[in-house]
């Protein structure tokens, strides 16, 4: 049986969750931080503790296989020496591989885009020397999806999703983008639909795949998914059920 937690601060460890469990039969337990929502615009120390408190309450109270932390900012940010713990990283070489002008954006949060810690990732995955990386901060439409109105407010989205990415991307004739927060999944349909030529790149299938290649034999019989956030699980609960997923949220904190 397979144990595996993944959390972040809120809707984002589902676009995590889902390719884990059509790649492998798993136990997971998934955890949204929503408390310390959103992590994209906390600094590197505040992000330092509440990653290492969060981890430690995660251990003690399920013993779990693996965990991941399914969100990109503390990935980047946070150093973990922990061999159980699987971050979840901006896939920047298959993006360079598959981008035909060479222009490659990737969309993540403030935070990240301001530090020192994403230009020290770029630099030591040595992309080609034709590969242009732009840095988009994508903070509002994080939001989007954290106060659920891809749902609700299709309309909206689609303004914020123009208001944030057109002017850059036609500057820049980009081909290919990252989606550098698993928040940013949920917004594809209007992803595609406004930017059709454009080929997004998400990291949830090769982060299933780490899992899997990591728990090996380990699988479970079925997928099984406990679910727990660190603030309102009434109205988290709401959001799940709009998603199809009808399970109950208990509190953990």
């Amino acid at each position: 049986m397979a144990k595996i937690i993944v959390f972040d601060s809120g809707f984002g460890s589902l676009s995590i969750i889902r390719p884990i469990q059509k790649t492998m039969k798993s136990d997971i337990v998934y955890f949204a931080d929503q408390k310390n929502f959103p992590y994209g615009k906390k600094s590197k120390s505040q992000l330092s503790k509440i990653i290492t408190k969060t981890i430690r309450l995660l251990e003690e109270k399920f013993d779990p296989d693996l965990i991941v932390m399914g969100s990109n900012t503390p990935s980047l940010l946070v150093s973990i020496n922990k061999k159980n713990v699987v971050k979840v990283l901006p896939p920047i070489k298959k993006a360079a591989k598959i981008s035909m002008t060479g222009n490659v954006a990737i969309l993540t949060t403030n935070t990240v885009v301001k530090s020192k810690t994403l230009t020290e990732y770029v630099r030591k995955n040595r992309l080609p020397k034709h590969i242009n990386l732009t840095k988009i901060d994508a903070t509002k439409l994080v939001r989007l999806v954290e106060h659920g109105k891809f749902l609700e407010d299709k309309k909206l989205c689609e303004k914020i999703v123009s208001k944030v990415l057109f002017e850059v991307f036609s500057r820049t004739n980009i081909d290919v983008a990252i989606l550098s927060s698993t928040h940013l999944p949920f917004l594809l349909p209007f992803l595609k639909k406004q930017f059709p030529n454009i080929t997004f790149v998400d990291p949830g299938k090769e982060v299933a795949q780490k899992v899997k290649k990591i728990v090996g034999r380990k699988q479970s019989k079925t997928n099984t998914m406990k679910i727990f956030t660190s603030s309102d699980p009434k109205k988290f609960q709401k959001h799940l059920v709009r998603l199809g997923i009808k399970k109950s949220v208990s509190v953990l904190c």
